[in-house]
């Protein structure tokens, strides 16, 4: 059974800020019919955002956004992780020495967040992912380098929990098949995104364990573009981010 919000309004509130993040300035009507509830509502919803300062309205086109009002918050919460600014130069000579994009994630539920990212400048293809963007951890590599450190009954509730979908011909949607790439994954210690995710994009992934309890909360991963991601870049390359993660450890514990 589906659970519903106690508060009416503060569903509607954050409905509406949800549909600007994705979609862009939009007017009264169209965002209307997006959300299936009638102009006074949202109207009268717009008001009250406006007022505390998370949505404006352009005089010219009438059309309502987003204010960088929540981009100070979400930046006040990443200020938040300890881990960001102990790992964010290793980070960085990691993208530099590989040339490769590097991501950091933070595990959420069942899915994993993006809380930073580091392109190289020398990079020309732009890889889709943003902070603060979920992926779902059992098809991505920094979610089965996680998954990989949990026991049994903790993969198969996550498992449970999630919608799993084929997301591109690779996606592993089987189970037992899932658990066996989990055995893989110890085996070697790292975990591989093989166009799971996303067809054209290949992963190479570690977890980094909180020193403090022990729990697979984040990961890091270097990724790029399947043409410059052969298996023997693979291995190169995870030698390079187990390297880095031994690092991050040394320098977070």
């Amino acid at each position: 059974m589906e659970e519903k919000n106690p508060i009416q309004v503060a569903d509607r509130l954050f409905a509406v800020m949800e549909t600007l993040a994705a979609t862009g300035p939009m007017g009264l009507l169209d965002l209307s019919k997006m959300l299936d509830l009638n102009k006074s509502t949202v109207h009268r919803v717009l008001n009250s955002l406006i007022y505390l300062g998370y949505v404006k309205q352009d005089p010219v086109t009438s059309k309502y956004s987003l204010t960088y009002k929540i981009c100070r918050i979400a930046n006040h919460v990443l200020d938040q992780i300890d881990l960001l600014s102990i790992a964010k130069p290793y980070l960085k000579d990691l993208s530099e020495k590989t040339g490769e994009t590097v991501h950091l994630v933070e595990r959420e539920e069942i899915n994993g967040i993006y809380i930073d990212k580091v392109e190289n400048s020398a990079n020309a293809v732009r890889l889709v992912s943003k902070i603060g963007k979920s992926i779902p951890l059992y098809c991505s590599g920094v979610g089965k380098a996680m998954l990989s450190e949990m026991d049994e009954n903790a993969v198969k509730k996550i498992w449970e929990k999630s919608r799993i979908t084929a997301l591109t011909e690779h996606t592993i949607t089987d189970y037992d098949v899932f658990v066996k790439e989990l055995e893989q994954i110890r085996a070697r210690g790292y975990a591989i995104d093989d166009e799971e995710n996303e067809i054209g994009v290949r992963c190479v992934a570690v977890s980094l364990p909180d020193p403090k309890g022990g729990r697979p909360r984040y990961a890091l991963s270097i990724s790029a573009p399947e043409i410059r991601m052969s298996n023997e870049r693979i291995k190169e390359l995870a030698d390079m981010i187990q390297k880095t993660k031994d690092e991050i450890l040394k320098a977070w514990r």
